[in-house]
């Protein structure tokens, strides 16, 4: 699926500084950003769910230790 992508000067500076470190092409370097990013988000997502369930899971638990 094709897409355009404005850039400024400082980006593209920076895409192509990016592209030629990792001696790839300008595309492949937004790609892993996104998709490097999405997989962050969703581990934060995760974690924090994760920690929501065994806070309540383990409350009274919790507030006994915090109370020693």
């Amino acid at each position: 699926m094709a897409m355009t992508l404005r850039t400024d000067p400082e980006f593209e500076a920076a895409l192509a500084f990016l592209a030629q470190h990792d001696g790839g092409s300008k595309q492949e370097v937004v790609r892993r950003a996104v998709l490097e990013r999405a997989a962050r988000l969703g581990h934060h997502d995760r974690v924090a769910a994760l920690s929501t369930e065994a806070k309540s899971r383990w409350a009274e638990t919790l507030d006994r230790l915090g109370t020693v």
